[in-house]
């Protein structure tokens, strides 16, 4: 569902179309950002931080949104900051790495009802170089009855075949499949089970990195988006059904 955000005005470009494509000014600024990132240089540039990265931003997340729609139900697009548009602040409270500002761009769309965290979803991650794609869910052991949910459903006789016909039809599609942690599988279960790989997983998620793809800064570029998504759809479908609607 794509929800319209109070103050956001940016329903079309300045050509009086809708998205037009990632401006080519966008990676520019990220890549200025990504030499200058200091408190100082980003104060000094923010209206260009509106401009060719948050309003870019905004009319993205509104066309692959309306896009994601095919894709399931229940997939939330909002285009705000704190929405479907991450902030750019980083948190750096336990990083050796202080610099206050990511240099790429993230989206979020999350899939049901509930937290957006805590849900799976599509994101979006675009740098200066490349495109990040992806689906799922990270990190079940920040819920650990989530966890031991999925562990369940692996092994389950129904769940878990169809969980290994998801994960394959992705890889077939030339996506990786992520996720794995342990180095050894969970007490309380078979480690010569025929899915004990899926067993030393804490998260399930599918993704593509590519370069930039021609499309970037055309009109089709959310339709190219979305178009990668559905490869992902298997697994993302399957947890939606794990951690229910």
């Amino acid at each position: 569902m794509v929800q319209r955000v109070a103050g956001y005005s940016r329903g079309m470009t300045e050509t009086g179309e809708g998205f037009g494509g990632v401006p080519p000014e966008t990676i520019r600024f990220l890549r200025q950002l990504s030499r200058n990132n200091n408190r100082d240089w980003f104060q000094a540039h923010h209206d260009e931080y509106r401009r060719f990265l948050i309003e870019p931003a905004m009319d993205l997340v509104e066309a692959l949104g309306e896009g994601l729609q095919a894709l399931g139900k229940g997939i939330h697009a909002e285009p705000k900051i704190g929405g479907s548009v991450m902030r750019i602040n980083r948190d750096i409270r336990f990083s050796k790495d202080k610099r206050p500002y990511k240099d790429h761009l993230d989206l979020w769309f999350w899939q049901g009802g509930g937290p957006s965290r805590e849900r799976p979803g599509y994101w979006f991650r675009l740098t200066t170089k490349e495109l990040i794609l992806g689906a799922g869910m990270h990190d079940f052991g920040a819920k650990p009855e989530l966890l031991q949910r999925y562990r369940d459903a692996v092994v389950d006789p129904r769940k878990g075949p169809a969980l290994a016909r998801a994960v394959e039809k992705v890889r077939s599609a030339g996506c990786d499949v992520g996720g794995r942690r342990f180095k050894r599988v969970p007490k309380g279960f078979d480690p010569e089970h025929p899915r004990a790989e899926l067993l030393l997983h804490d998260g399930l998620h599918a993704g593509i990195t590519m370069s930039h793809p021609k499309e970037l800064h055309a009109p089709s570029f959310a339709e190219f988006c979305v178009r990668r998504y559905r490869d992902f759809t298997p697994i993302q479908e399957w947890l939606v059904g794990l951690v229910g609607r």
